[in-house]
């Protein structure tokens, strides 16, 4: 892949890169063009968690590898493109010789928009991460109708996971932004996961009886005692950190994490929202 990155004004901009919509046949979903339109948007959404894969190498050009060892990448969702749109990540330049830094993060449209913004820290910086930093609010008893029943510190359940060659390999059919560290050998000693494989592997739904039309509402990753590996068997648990209600949807954040089956220790961790639309609901008619 050509380096077309550029430094403007502190920042350093990744290359336009055309977003994928891979998840537009799973029916019913937001990704599905019928299903959005009827929501009243302009088209099947581009998974938000895809644009994360924009950042590993700029990261790279401004951390280091040290980033996959112990660093996080927090982007909140803003803006859903469709299948074709033009994107590219930012990130700014930390202070040079720096080991514990936070600085902005964001993806953006050709045309404008904000697709997503947030922070990429290394170390231990002062600062929470930006979507750490969000205050979670949670619904007041009797509120929820989709997630009636749900409650912050509700156990998630744990699984055991391994990110598989043959994962990456369907993932990186549609990932713009690659590293060969993705596909073979590492500075670790193996191949790693890029950061959607990542949130896959760290995913964990709660139960829940009402169906509804969900999206991403935002996602960080943290990298504790990374990388996260292929081929290497984790085990993959958390709670639920919040339940809560807006306008338009209804929505729950998850707190979970990923600890190497062989060795016990922690190597990832991850905050994520989801909306569940009301508009889907027949609970909200």
């Amino acid at each position: 892949m050509p380096d077309d990155t550029e430094i403007k004004e502190g920042n350093l901009y990744g290359g336009w890169r055309r977003a994928v919509n891979a998840a537009s046949g799973a029916r019913g979903s937001i990704h599905d063009d019928d299903v959005a339109q009827n929501l009243g948007m302009r088209g099947g959404a581009v998974v938000g968690i895809v644009h994360l894969n924009l950042f590993p190498p700029l990261i790279l050009k401004t951390f280091g590898q040290q980033w996959f060892e112990k660093g996080s990448l927090s982007i909140f969702y803003t803006y859903a493109l469709v299948d074709g749109e033009q994107v590219r990540g930012v990130i700014g330049i930390p202070p040079e010789g720096v080991k514990d830094a936070q600085v902005e993060a964001w993806a953006e449209s050709q045309d404008g928009h904000t697709v997503g913004t947030g922070t990429v820290a290394i170390g231990e910086p002062e600062e929470l991460p930006y979507v750490q930093a969000i205050e979670l609010k949670n619904a007041a008893p009797g509120e929820l109708r989709i997630l009636a029943g749900l409650k912050a510190g509700d156990e998630l359940p744990s699984r055991d996971f391994i990110i598989t060659q043959e994962m990456v390999a369907r993932s990186l059919e549609t990932i713009t932004d690659t590293l060969d560290w993705y596909k073979g050998d590492s500075p670790w000693g193996g191949a790693i996961a890029p950061p959607s494989l990542m949130h896959r592997a760290m995913m964990i739904n709660p139960e829940r009886a009402q169906e509804a039309v969900g999206f991403f509402g935002a996602t960080e990753l943290r990298n504790v005692n990374g990388p996260v590996k292929v081929d290497v068997p984790y085990r993959a648990g958390g709670k639920l950190a919040c339940v809560g209600t807006s306008s338009k949807t209804e929505f729950y954040w998850v707190d979970t994490y990923l600890d190497e089956v062989e060795s016990g220790k922690r190597v990832a961790e991850m905050r994520h929202m989801t909306r569940l639309m009301k508009a889907s609901s027949p609970l909200y008619p």
